[in-house]
């Protein structure tokens, strides 16, 4: 049964009007949160992917926003067809942090799932397919270090912890 069906099985049916009145204005008044998708994924020798969108100063890992009611997985197997025509299993999450309001972003739940390691031959047939990249690599984590932002350095070596422990980690703001 879906959330739908047992959500409706619970009031029996459809809500009365009165009741989805006021389940919709108290839904309306809950925070709405950003969601982003990445995935951690590295190639054969251990290196980490990176990406350099044309919109930001420092380098990413390749992911993105979901879209309205889009599943963070959903949205990073969409971003990495949309920009790197990449089909690769999504693994298991590595790590959920939330990022606190910042310049004219609201607050952020980051989702980063592991991307997997790709073969010679994905590595050798990876291009870039959206122009909202610059480019892509393959980074040691220090390399990666010298070009992602410290928040991002930090959640990148917190991702590789998880995929190393097998636990799946949360922390807000840079810190656990």
């Amino acid at each position: 049964m879906s959330i739908e069906e047992e959500w409706r099985a619970a009031y029996g049916g459809d809500p009365s009007p009165e009741d989805m009145a006021y389940l919709a204005e108290g839904n309306a008044r809950q925070a709405r949160k950003r969601v982003s998708a990445d995935a951690l994924i590295r190639d054969q020798s251990g290196r980490i992917l990176l990406v350099d969108p044309v919109y930001k100063p420092d380098w990413d890992l390749p992911g993105g926003m979901a879209e309205a009611n889009e599943a963070p997985r959903d949205a990073l197997r969409r971003e990495l067809r949309e920009e790197l025509g990449l089909e690769v299993p999504i693994g298991e999450l590595l790590c959920v942090e939330w990022v606190p309001l910042h310049g004219p972003w609201d607050d952020l739940l980051a989702f980063v799932f592991d991307g997997g390691v790709l073969d010679a031959e994905q590595v050798a047939t990876l291009r870039i397919r959206d122009p909202e990249l610059r480019a892509v690599r393959f980074c040691t984590v220090e390399e990666a270090e010298g070009l992602l932002r410290p928040y991002m350095g930090r959640r990148v070596r917190t991702a590789l912890g998880a995929a190393i422990d097998g636990h799946a980690v949360y922390f807000q703001n840079g810190g656990r």
